[in-house]
């Protein structure tokens, strides 16, 4: 069970923005999600790209592993996969238990977007507002909120990268099918998975304080170069500098362990 829970980091290291990019006093309804694609996409105009990070799963097999459930049937084993390394309590507290692959995926290719869906993220809402100080025309992030990111970046460091990489190589069909159900036929989920930590570890980084504005209901960064950032870019720099060198080091961690699976070219 160990190894296999290894999974849900990888989940935790790209998943974190998820759980945080709104920095929202209020609740808001967002356009829902295309559904699986029931037939095949017309054939695309232009040549698709090959294959960058191509994973040899045959490293991750072993004589006697179990199968993997089918898609539509995989949330009792990734349910189960949370609650042996997280306690039924804190799943049930911080995880939306529908869907999980599915999160995962949408989660990975969200980050270097814009946006992030708040209605496939792999999280709960957090408890408690966002931290921002100033007043009128004049808010700044509060340090005092970067002690939110704190327990994920404990967390993240607390994990073997080598197991959970493996455990992600075991359970990769089911993101694939996952990831071309979504709309990308000819699309390779890997391959977004590093595009995703590249786009984070290339974060610039901000000078503080970091000034806010609030045009609605959400913050958004004033400095316009800030607010065009991706998702997973504007989660390195909420987090705040300490937090975000530390999660950086991880994914560094991640990038390299995954590159190792892939097959040599």
């Amino acid at each position: 069970m160990k190894n296999k829970a290894s999974l849900i980091v990888v989940v935790l290291l790209i998943g974190i923005a998820a759980a945080y990019y709104y920095w929202r006093p209020h609740t808001q309804e967002e356009s829902p999600l295309p559904p699986r694609a029931e037939t095949p996409l017309p054939p695309p105009t232009t040549v698709e790209p090959l294959i960058r990070h191509p994973l040899d799963e045959a490293q991750s097999k072993t004589d006697g592993a179990k199968p993997l459930p089918p898609l539509d049937a995989s949330d009792a084993t990734m349910q189960d996969t949370l609650t042996g390394f997280f306690g039924q309590k804190a799943v049930e507290e911080f995880f939306g238990l529908e869907d999980i692959v599915r999160r995962f995926v949408v989660t990975v290719d969200n980050l270097p977007r814009q946006k992030v869906s708040m209605r496939y993220r792999l999280f709960k809402p957090v408890a408690g507002p966002f931290l921002a100080t100033g007043e009128g025309d004049n808010f700044f992030i509060s340090q005092t909120n970067y002690g939110r990111y704190k327990p994920y970046v404990l967390l993240a460091e607390a994990v073997d990268v080598k197991k959970l990489v493996a455990v992600y190589v075991r359970f990769y069909p089911l993101f694939q099918e996952e990831y071309k159900s979504l709309g990308y036929p000819k699309k390779y989920f890997n391959d977004r998975l590093v595009d995703a930590i590249d786009n984070m570890l290339a974060t610039p980084d901000a000078p503080a304080p970091i000034k806010l504005i609030q045009p609605n209901v959400l913050y958004q960064y004033a400095n316009t170069d800030l607010e065009a950032l991706s998702a997973g870019q504007k989660i390195m720099i909420r987090m705040g500098p300490e937090n975000a060198a530390r999660i950086r080091a991880r994914l560094q961690e991640l990038r390299h362990e995954l590159i190792g699976h892939t097959l040599r070219q």
